[in-house]
């Protein structure tokens, strides 16, 4: 297989996504109508939830472009070896880039600098297709070093790439509350009644789920939790705002806040590194997890 048809095929599955996404969408707000279910305020968030597209992407086109050709030059002069690009190949960095992908997601919800930028997309009160785009500004840079242990061990860039971007267009439809439980299928793959659970900020349903494309990893890891009734959306903090920059930035006011407090080296290791919720810097003392910092139903 050559680089351009692995290009195209990534193309293709990013688009039919897209397609897939959009007539869920189309459905929901459809539904919404009809149902009256869908007010001023919800449609806001939807559009709060679009407008995180905006710093996300400025952040994003410049990362890619440096992590690939970062990914390049060390794959060609530090990696004696690299795999052929075969199907094979390409199925197994998929597999690889996905139980990747549930580590990436399970450290930025242990880690609240990390959970700055991940929380923005548990920040939601509500669960629609317009969810799945909320991200925090600089998500894809946790990506990018989380993926780059893939090259030492001979993945082709292209690949990395290509399982990177399978990963992230399969979750496109599995936020929504159109989909119930799909029997079986709840076990292998992450659903929507899967991924539900993860938005959850109940008390059972919290850092749960955390799964790509299988489930099979938070089953193997010891963080699977079925959906048993509809899950209460959003950050376990009141946080209910849909203006963009306050979504944008939600959880950087009060890390800062924490980090004026410090009072040693230790204090702003505590403050950056500690899991969201807790360590209080004010205070040189943990706190309850579910605090002000803005700690989440479980996860992008």
């Amino acid at each position: 297989m050559t680089h351009e048809t692995l290009g195209e095929i990534g193309t293709s599955i990013d688009e039919t996504f897209f397609v897939i996404g959009g007539a869920i969408l189309l459905i929901e707000i459809t539904k919404g109508l009809f149902t009256r279910s869908m007010t001023g305020r919800s449609f806001l968030d939807m559009l709060a939830n679009i407008s995180t597209q905006i710093p996300f992407l400025l952040v994003e086109i410049v990362l890619l472009v440096t992590a690939y050709t970062a990914y390049e030059v060390i794959s060609e002069t530090y990696v004696s070896w690299v795999f052929p690009l075969t199907v094979p190949v390409i199925l197994l960095g998929v597999l690889v880039c996905d139980v990747t992908y549930y580590w990436e997601h399970r450290i930025a919800h242990e880690v609240r600098l990390l959970w700055t930028q991940h929380a923005v997309h548990h920040s939601s009160r509500h669960m629609n297709i317009t969810t799945g785009v909320r991200f925090g500004p600089a998500e894809g840079v946790w990506s990018a070093i989380c993926h780059f242990p893939l090259i030492l061990v001979g993945f082709p860039p292209e690949v990395v790439f290509f399982g990177l971007l399978t990963v992230q267009a399969y979750q496109t439809w599995i936020h929504t509350e159109l989909v119930g439980q799909l029997g079986p299928i709840e076990g292998i793959l992450n659903t929507p009644a899967n991924h539900r659970v993860h938005h959850g900020c109940d008390a059972k349903y919290i850092d749960k789920n955390y799964g790509g494309i299988f489930i099979i990893w938070d089953r193997l890891f010891g963080t699977y939790q079925r959906e048993e009734e509809t899950p209460r959306y959003g950050l376990v903090r009141n946080f209910d705002s849909v203006n963009p920059l306050r979504v944008w930035f939600s959880e950087l006011p009060g890390l800062f806040r924490d980090l004026r407090k410090s009072k040693s080296l230790g204090d702003v290791w505590r403050c950056l590194m500690a899991p969201p919720g807790t360590y209080a810097a004010s205070a040189s003392r943990p706190s309850s997890k579910q605090g002000d910092t803005g700690k989440v139903a479980a996860d992008s």
